[in-house]
């Protein structure tokens, strides 16, 4: 029993690490990807300590279904963790959006996150 205490502070500590701010932001950029006020989120991950820091999360956009069963992930990565002041890139699923894709609809999609990003910032002030 002396090792449970031990455990628990091992176990627990990568979601020390987390960040609620760029989980917030990300979340934010998914809702405003999918045009919906509220998503369901499951099991969120961020990474501040990583160049570029970032963060993933499975999520549905049924509000009934349970975090076991969500598989689609939400991705993002941003240029610094704190304070965010730039989405460098987001993924749905298997399909990226940033500012150097080929693909004209994507980084038009990606261009709108970023302007939704700065028009949310300028409110808060």
């Amino acid at each position: 029993m002396k090792w449970l205490p031990v455990t628990a502070v091992l176990i627990a500590g990568p979601a020390f690490a987390q960040s609620a701010k760029l989980e917030s932001a990300c979340t934010s950029v998914a809702r405003n990807f999918f045009m919906t006020d509220t998503l369901n989120v499951g099991v969120v991950q961020s990474f501040p300590e990583l160049k570029p820091p970032g963060v993933r999360f499975k999520y549905s956009e049924r509000s009934d279904t349970k975090k076991a069963e969500m598989s689609d992930t939400f991705d993002c990565e941003f240029d610094q963790p704190n304070p965010i002041t730039k989405l460098l890139r987001f993924c749905v699923s298997r399909t990226c959006y940033s500012s150097d894709q080929e693909d004209g609809e994507r980084r038009r999609r990606f261009e709108e996150m970023q302007l939704l990003m700065q028009r949310g910032k300028s409110a808060r002030k």
